[in-house]
């Protein structure tokens, strides 16, 4: 019988994806630039680190914004938020491996607000880890061990798949889970794939392997 017990996906690139993005987060540096403040873009590793929606993040960073244009910026926000969508193939990737008894969770780099829509579009997986709440970025290993710790198994025994290879191959493989690379809509290369059907079939196929005879 395999040891292959988990599978922990990443969301945005893999399972979910904006259809229609418009960056508040990043206007809101903006604007905390344009203000003389000093912000670089590793501050968006704050906020994916921290329980900020657009007011908390604002307030951190000593950003002004004026009632009208922080409401605007919600609304953008939210506008967001209601184009995230499944991948086509993502449901039926999710709920083979459910069905064959794999435990399935989701490891991700995301704001607070992200959060919460993948847990309605994801409800009921075994378990989740978002940077915002663990505290860590991917490939950070203190995220990947929060995951392994909710899923209850060895890293040995679980798969990773997501679209980036430092943070859902290189990052997953340091600590011993087995990363895989998902580059969609290219053409894929030795130890990588294009879509999640063919992942599923790798899945399957290794957890049914039965080792060999050896009497």
């Amino acid at each position: 019988m395999s040891s292959l017990q988990a599978v922990i996906f990443d969301a945005f690139g893999t399972i979910v994806r904006i259809a229609k993005p418009t960056h508040p987060f990043k206007t809101l540096l903006m604007h905390g630039r344009a203000q003389g403040l000093q912000i670089d873009l590793n501050d968006a590793a704050v906020i994916m680190t921290n329980p900020f929606n657009l007011e908390r993040a604002a307030a951190h960073f000593g950003i002004d914004i004026p009632s009208a244009e922080m409401a605007l910026l919600q609304s953008q926000l939210d506008a967001e938020l209601e184009t995230i969508e499944p991948f086509p193939d993502a449901a039926d990737c999710i709920s083979t491996l459910k069905a064959t008894g794999i435990k399935v969770a989701i490891c991700s780099n995301l704001a607070m607000p992200y959060g919460a829509v993948v847990d309605e579009l994801w409800p009921g997986l075994d378990a989740y880890g978002y940077s915002y709440a663990v505290g860590a970025l991917k490939p950070d290993p203190r995220i990947y061990a929060v995951v392994l710790e909710r899923l209850g198994v060895a890293a040995r025994s679980a798969w990773m798949i997501g679209d980036s290879q430092r943070c859902d191959r290189d990052g997953p493989t340091e600590i011993g889970i087995k990363g895989h690379f998902l580059r969609r809509s290219q053409a894929k290369s030795l130890g990588d794939f294009s879509e999640l059907a063919a992942f599923t079939d790798t899945v399957l196929r290794m957890r049914l392997q039965v080792p060999h005879d050896r009497r």
